[in-house]
């Protein structure tokens, strides 16, 4: 802990001081410094001259019920202890690397005018990437909105300590005790859902904001313009009900082939918002841009962008790839390794066949996991000791077999299956699907792990 400039006895006496303040019940200290600083920590402890002797010592049994902070320098490799301690249920892990979140946050941060509003979508478990730690790290770097799908995730988000304001996309009658219970802010998108949402605010006789959707031309959701000037009167007749925003969803912003139609559906936004706050007698926050927007059209930032796959590493326009961090890598490993003769196959409908003597691996990672089956039969190539290795036959359920013939892989060694190589981008192409899928689709069940560098 150089960077503190601190003197070493001072240094250690006042973290012995915030352990026992804090109520940490354990220490485990690791490296010299440590060890003979010892007499200054004042709650219970070991030491160790280096993580190797920690590790050799070490028993999973000698942590139950307990919430274990790693913390250290690099060098001390303490991702060891890490892997040692983690519940080892699935060969599958994701692991969110929260430094590149930051990164591409503040990426998107510096194409905005001083002012412009960043409201961030965490829907769909943060695609794919654990929407409590995701909307956490959100909320300690300031953004202004969470956007989720359905309430449940809201909820979620509230159990877990998010306070930042939440708009919820999808709301529905059963849901509308829970938007109130916990504090959620619904999109409203057509007549039956404000009439139904205006009966139970008058009902129970509760004030709440409300996100009003504009449909411009993407033809999904969303009040036309037909459609005004009943809407502000159903609003005007009302004083329980504040409108905090207005937006709309552009179709083609991340093409350039399109970009006649998003100026067209940007002008009508204007327009119709402009009507709205004039019969409406006050102002609320226009939003339009989502991810491709925000880089293609910055001129129409308005009060309020929304921020989605670009905070999770992909550039949806394609045009500054290279300025965001790939956030998720998914990693598995490999089970098993047979020796496999030219001539026999592989796999369900044996659809893998030999054309070669072949060593192939089988690996845990299957389709349940969110690995697609289209990767079947040499369309999906994964990483092994940094080589790209084709899937053998068929993507089965919980697993797939990888031709490793050019490799000295060994059982149970690390299988990159997306990352920094292969991309989600590279992945995607394959399929002829986008990024979005790839990434969405990872199980519940494969364990996320978050780390910062």
């Amino acid at each position: 802990m150089l960077e503190t400039g601190r003197d070493e006895r001072s240094l250690y006496a006042a973290i012995g001081d915030l352990l026992l303040s804090k109520g940490v019940k354990k220490l485990i200290g690791i490296g010299s410094t440590f060890s003979r600083n010892a007499d200054l920590i004042k709650i219970e402890s070991t030491f160790y001259p280096n993580t190797a002797s920690f590790l050799s010592d070490m028993q999973s049994t000698d942590f139950s019920e307990e919430i274990v902070l790693v913390k250290g320098a690099r060098v001390f490799k303490f991702e060891e202890i890490v892997k040692k301690l983690q519940q080892k249920v699935h060969g599958t892990v994701f692991e969110v690397n929260l430094d590149s979140l930051s990164s591409n946050l503040n990426f998107y941060r510096s194409r905005l005018d001083h002012g412009t509003r960043i409201m961030v979508m965490v829907k769909a478990f943060a695609y794919g990437s654990g929407s409590y730690e995701v909307a956490n790290l959100l909320q300690f770097h300031r953004v202004d909105y969470l956007a989720v799908a359905y309430a449940d995730e809201g909820v979620a988000l509230r159990e877990h300590g998010v306070s930042l304001p939440v708009m919820v996309m999808n709301p529905s009658f059963s849901t509308f005790d829970k938007l109130f219970q916990y504090n959620l802010e619904p999109e409203i998108y057509s007549f039956k859902i404000l009439r139904e949402y205006l009966d139970f605010i008058k009902a129970n006789d509760i004030s709440s904001k409300i996100h009003l959707k504009l449909d411009t031309g993407m033809r999904r959701l969303g009040f036309e313009e037909k459609d005004l000037k009943d809407l502000v009167e159903l609003l005007k007749n009302t004083t329980n009900i504040r409108v905090a925003s207005v937006f709309t969803h552009l179709a083609g912003a991340d093409e350039g082939v399109h970009d006649d139609f998003t100026q067209s559906q940007i002008r009508k936004f204007k327009s119709f918002t402009e009507h709205l706050k004039n019969d409406l007698g006050y102002d609320f926050l226009r939003h339009a841009l989502n991810s491709a927007g925000i880089i293609r059209f910055p001129e129409a930032q308005m009060d309020m962008v929304r921020l989605g796959i670009g905070l999770y590493g992909i550039e949806a326009g394609g045009l500054l790839q290279d300025q965001l961090q790939p956030v998720g890598t998914l990693k598995t490993i490999i089970s098993q390794i047979k020796e496999i003769k030219k001539g026999e196959t592989v796999g369900y409908g044996r659809k893998g066949v030999a054309e070669r003597d072949l060593r192939i691996g089988t690996i845990a990672i299957g389709y349940a996991d969110g690995y697609d089956r289209r990767f079947s039969n040499g369309k999906g190539k994964v990483l092994v000791q940094d080589k790209l290795c084709p899937v053998i036959g068929n993507v089965c359920m919980d697993m797939c077999m990888i031709d490793i013939t050019d490799t000295n892989a060994r059982e149970g060694d690390e299988v990159i299956v997306f990352g920094r190589k292969p991309s989600l981008n590279d992945l995607s192409q394959v399929i002829g699907t986008i990024p979005y899928e790839i990434l969405t689709s990872v199980g519940q069940r494969v364990k996320r792990v978050f780390y910062s560098e």
